[in-house]
């Protein structure tokens, strides 16, 4: 494997092999029921490490946060939501019962005030980016774009040097403590090439995470959100759908309840990368202006 990007009629890859159909993931938010199966089927399909991290008396969620040891992770997040008609001054037996119907077509539960309870749960993972910044600045080739659009760490090349770390804009790429390499989600590579669909997707009890060509992922996922805000949830959207995004698009996008950043994900992201040209030019101008400056002045002490 090498870091050579090959002309192919379809995506263009970095992996030397034919270029495929795009894959990647839809994760449908709405129906996550936060078991976690897709965790666990990670770890055990790539034999990734256990960690040892508990209650965090942050929330229910026992396992932190994307990391190296941790390809999949399912966000929990507690949030109050008013319920439409229930004045403040209300019976709570009167939200309980009169309401209980919009609570459950919201997928929420009483709280016993003017509002209702629910939790929003994400399955997160690396984006796999369409302009992946992670890709720009590895210096050994150790990241490549596979035939399938995917992005791929190699850890066998992997110098530690943490570069596609400080470049990634969602904070996903981590090292390993004991060796410093870079580990992060391969959308189960060894898998998709043999036909196989991804273990988490598999793993998946309400088809939360939902694999396929990314064409196809984006016309059902906005199906889904037409379908959801037909049914009276207008906050449903799509994100990491448009390619004309910071980052060109996600290869694994998501369907949220609400803001990005209730979920924890920046709201605007962009390729750390994206003017990099323009960074160096204006830095060898700089550069250049500086050389003059102290040329003049040498020819002027000179004088």
């Amino acid at each position: 494997m090498n870091g050579r990007v090959i002309e192919t009629p379809g995506w263009p890859s970095t992996y030397g092999g034919e270029a495929k159909q795009r894959v990647g993931f839809f994760t449908d938010t709405s129906v996550c029921i936060g078991c976690k199966a897709c965790e666990v089927a990670c770890k055990e399909w790539n034999d990734v490490p256990a960690e040892q991290i508990g209650f965090t008396g942050d929330s229910y969620d026992n396992s932190g946060r994307l990391g190296a040891n941790r390809w999949r992770h399912v966000a929990f997040i507690e949030q109050k939501v008013p319920v439409d008609g229930v004045t403040e001054s209300a019976p709570d037996s009167w939200v309980q019962e009169a309401s209980r119907q919009q609570l459950v077509e919201q997928g929420l539960e009483p709280h016993g005030d003017d509002s209702g309870f629910r939790w929003l749960m994400s399955s997160d993972v690396c984006k796999h980016c369409t302009e992946a910044a992670c890709l720009d600045v590895c210096p050994t080739g150790s990241l490549f774009r596979t035939e399938f659009g995917t992005v791929v760490v190699q850890e066998d090349i992997c110098n530690g040097c943490g570069y596609c770390v400080v470049a990634c804009p969602f904070g996903v790429l981590d090292q390993r403590k004991d060796d410093g390499r870079v580990w992060k989600c391969t959308l189960c590579y060894d898998r998709i090439g043999d036909d196989m669909e991804p273990a988490c997707a598999q793993a998946c009890p309400t088809d939360s995470i939902q694999y396929g060509p990314l064409d196809e992922l984006r016309e059902r996922a906005e199906r889904r959100v037409e379908e959801l805000q037909g049914r009276g949830i207008e906050d449903a959207r799509l994100y990491g759908h448009d390619s004309d995004d910071g980052v060109g698009g996600f290869g694994a996008f998501f369907l949220l309840l609400d803001e990005p950043e209730v979920y924890g994900l920046p709201p605007d992201p962009v390729a750390t990368t994206r003017r990099l040209g323009h960074n160096w030019l204006a830095a060898v101008a700089a550069a250049g202006a500086l050389a003059l400056g102290v040329a003049a002045s040498f020819a002027g002490a000179r004088k």
